[in-house]
């Protein structure tokens, strides 16, 4: 199309690339506009050292892969069903909703690759806020509800503003929510006992910088491939979401014109009451 209109400058992108995993390629490109080329290749360098790790360190010292382990040892043997992702970082806030895109939509799927249904169960729901807003809000359940949902706390060792005392405080809260998660309280009575015996993963990057976070991104897409692999599902197809697109193509006319012929009785009652 870019052709038609005369313009041969033109940024290639491949068709088989999830839009979940196209931030290394030309889809980054606002990113790089945005932090600035420098810090754009120290991403991709982060990037590349997670990638050379999965690809040569020995099965047992490959952190995916012992991630990846540890996310079908908690769905398949435990049975947990979610996953609660709590970065203490305010620039990590809207890291819970990346995640839950990537894991989800490559791994929550029901057949294998050759589309046979898979006697067993696949991909968690992924949750989460910032830290220090879950602890007052959804805390409470994760420490006293009746699931046990494994919790991930992502902090940064090294500050990048000049509050020390601030920083420390985060942390601090980080610690203290991974140590009430493991070791309860059982002498306080009644409604006010923790069980414990919770778990939890705590990653810590020394500092939050370009290359640190994108060795982190790298991480997660090994981890959810590596879940996917041995669950023997394709991790980069979503036809789930591809449903959804097709039938909206239908529905939208529908909506202008009020047609229901051929629609089940819940979508015809649907696009009514939307027209009343």
């Amino acid at each position: 199309a870019a052709r038609e209109f005369g313009i041969t400058t033109i940024f290639g992108f491949w068709d088989w690339v999830g839009g979940r995993y196209s931030l290394w390629s030309a889809i980054g490109l606002p990113l790089a506009i945005a932090i600035g080329a420098a810090h754009f290749r120290q991403m991709l360098a982060g990037a590349h050292a997670m990638d050379e790790h999965f690809r040569t360190a020995p099965l047992e010292a490959s952190l995916p892969v012992r991630l990846g382990l540890l996310d079908i040892w908690y769905r398949n043997f435990h049975g947990f069903t979610s996953r609660n992702i709590a970065p203490y970082h305010s620039a990590l806030r809207r890291l819970p909703a990346y995640l839950q895109q990537l894991e989800m939509e490559s791994n929550g799927k029901s057949v294998d690759v050759d589309g046979q249904a898979l006697p067993f169960n696949t991909a968690p729901v992924l949750w989460g806020e910032p830290g220090t807003n879950g602890q007052h809000a959804y805390f409470q359940m994760l420490h006293q509800g009746t699931d046990v949902v494994p919790v991930e706390f992502i902090a940064v060792k090294r500050a990048a503003h000049s509050l020390p005392m601030h920083h420390s405080q985060l942390l601090a809260n980080a610690v203290a929510q991974a140590q009430a998660l493991l070791q309860g309280q059982a002498d306080a009575g009644g409604h006010r006992n923790f069980s414990g015996n919770r778990p939890s993963t705590f990653f810590v990057l020394q500092e939050l910088s370009p290359a640190s976070f994108g060795a982190f991104i790298a991480m997660q897409e090994h981890r959810v491939f590596t879940s996917g692999a041995l669950w023997g599902i394709n991790s980069f197809d979503q036809w789930g979401v591809e449903l959804g697109k097709v039938l909206a193509r239908d529905i939208e006319p529908r909506l202008r014109s009020g047609d229901t012929a051929g629609l089940d009785a819940s979508t015809a009652g649907l696009l009514g009451r939307l027209r009343s």
